[in-house]
Order: structure tokens, then sequence, then C-alpha cells
């Protein structure tokens, strides 16, 4: 499984996906400018909204449950990018959160 930092996701941002597998409480708190929120229990439901052709960066609280998606995802042929340390790191290195749904 592919992977990156919370730095490399602050400088790609802009040119890839990002989605965010947390819960709707999670996500409404805080999360990544312009990220789309697929909670995990919804990725095999929703998958069919995601491009194909498109890298997605995967990110969740810690890493856990993008890990999880980012497993599922591939294996429908999906390019997906795990975040590692996921919105929680994000917050902890000072880096902008969009609030609300």
């Amino acid at each position: 499984m592919k992977e990156v930092t919370v730095n490399e996701l602050k400088s790609d941002l802009g040119s890839v996906s990002v989605v965010d597998v947390r819960e709707r409480d999670e996500f409404s708190m805080g999360h990544v400018a312009g990220a789309v929120h697929v909670p995990l229990a919804m990725v095999p439901i929703r998958m069919n909204e995601l491009d194909r052709s498109t890298t997605h960066y995967l990110i969740c609280q810690s890493g856990g449950r993008s890990a999880q998606a980012c497993a599922f995802l591939e294996q429908q042929g999906y390019d997906v990018v795990n975040v590692i340390g996921g919105t929680g790191t994000w917050i902890d290195s000072g880096f902008p959160v969009e609030v609300g749904a």
C-alpha cells in the first residue's frame, strides 16, 4: 500500500483527490480543505463515485480506517494512497481545516 505523510499531502493538495473516511461528526469538526466525505462503512457502496483514473489520498483520524479503505479500493482497481497519521497529525502540524459538513 502506498503511503504519504501529511507534509507530502499538503504539498500535493490541489492536484489530488482527498477522501475522508471518518464519521460525519468527525468530518464536520474539521477536515482537509476540499476533502470528499465517504465514511468507511459507505466505501463499498459509494466507490463508484470515485474516478478510477484519479489518485485518491485517503485520510481518517490516525491512519487505520483509511488503510482499511485503501486495501479494499486497491482490490477494486483504484489508485489510492494512505495518509499516515491522518487528520490528527494534520491538525497537530498546524495545517488548516474546514469546519462543517
